[in-house]
């Protein structure tokens, strides 16, 4: 009789539980995704979560989206796409662990979601991360932005069995609708992703700011800013981004945004800026661009905008500043100072790896989804 081991049968006795997660984006290509579950990915595997991954565009569709021209194969690939989800109905039949990112899809009203929950009877877990019931488009898509139809957030979160917020913001607009709403924040993985640390003697001395052409306006702020200390200071304005700016700086170096790089490039930055405006929408912004930086031990300077009062604490891990003066007296200091930089940036350091990062909150996402 052959001998079985005992971390067979502790194996064997261990029941796998299928999580189908259900998301926009395919896996890998948004910072909303990547960042606030699929960094536990891999920890909830080992804890016996075999996880099924929904996106509702496939990598060719996403690839597509944004090209110009090519109108009939992005409709095709929109059909396409709400087949798929069609399809994944009947694939969730027998399903007891579901989690939604923001929504079942890009366009058009809750249909998929009431199916799942009013005919199906499933329970789901709806995460969000920004004020996504608050219009919020480009002017080239403004013909378009009536088929999001953002009124569906409320439904999508009434109909859930609990939420997961990215800050108190969005936790206290969800608690309207659902008295089961848990805040946890966008998080950083320092151990496998965020390992890389500024040099702070590099010269010349580099600023930046990373995001998405959408989020680019922001900048406009600081921009006359820069021009000005450009006359005193030698310094590179680095950009990282998917589309190039047109600002006339003679200190700007734009990069085109990869995944692959995505650390050293950011990595290259020694002090790291994060304007935004006072407005609903940036009040439900999880800061992941403050994180970022300061998890590579960056000296980071953000407007007082929603969580980042909460991320930073001034003048002990980081800056904040509102005004024009603030932003230019807390840019010079920088600019002057190494050891400020370099203090500011271990101090960041040590704020992520206490209270933003994975480790810290792994276990409050696997108790999320049990």
């Amino acid at each position: 009789m052959p001998v079985i081991s005992k971390k067979k049968l502790i194996f064997a006795s261990v029941k796998v539980k299928k999580l189908h997660i259900i998301a926009p984006y395919p896996k890998g290509e948004a910072p909303s995704q990547r960042f606030r579950f699929e960094q536990y990915i891999h920890f909830l595997e080992k804890h016996h979560f075999e996880i099924r991954y929904h996106s509702f565009h496939t990598p060719k569709s996403w690839n597509r989206l944004y090209q110009k021209g090519r109108f009939i194969q992005k409709f095709v690939d929109l059909n396409y796409n709400f087949l798929r989800r069609w399809i994944l109905l009947f694939q969730l039949i027998g399903a007891k662990h579901i989690f939604m990112h923001r929504e079942m899809t890009h366009l058009g009203p809750p249909v998929f979601e009431w199916i799942l929950v009013k005919i199906m009877r499933k329970k789901y877990v709806y995460d969000f991360d920004d004020a996504i019931w608050i219009p919020n488009y480009s002017s080239a898509n403004a013909r378009f932005q009536k088929l999001k139809c953002y009124w569906k957030v409320p439904y999508l979160i009434k109909w859930a069995s609990k939420v997961s917020a990215g800050n108190d913001f969005l936790a206290a607009y969800a608690q309207q609708f659902n008295s089961r709403v848990e805040v946890i924040p966008t998080t950083i993985d320092t151990k496998n992703q965020h390992t890389k640390r500024v040099d702070h003697k590099k010269i010349p001395m580099v600023i930046g700011w990373t995001g998405t052409h959408s989020t680019m306006h922001y900048l406009d702020f600081v921009i006359p800013i820069l021009r000005k200390l450009e006359n005193e200071f030698d310094f590179i304005f680095k950009v990282i981004s998917n589309k190039k700016p047109n600002y006339q700086l003679k200190s700007l170096l734009y990069q085109d945004w990869k995944e692959e790089t995505e650390m050293e490039d950011l990595a290259e930055i020694q002090i790291g800026i994060m304007p935004l405006v006072l407005d609903a929408w940036s009040e439900g912004k999880c800061g992941f661009k403050a994180l970022q930086y300061m998890a590579l031990g960056m000296a980071a300077i953000v407007s007082p905008v929603g969580v980042n009062t909460k991320i930073i604490q001034h003048t002990e891990n980081g800056f904040i500043a509102e005004t024009t003066q603030e932003w230019e007296d807390a840019l010079r200091l920088l600019l002057e100072n190494k050891q400020l930089r370099s203090e500011l940036g271990n101090h960041a350091l040590e704020s992520i790896q206490q209270k933003w990062s994975v480790d810290v909150w792994k276990e409050k996402y696997l108790n999320l989804l049990q």
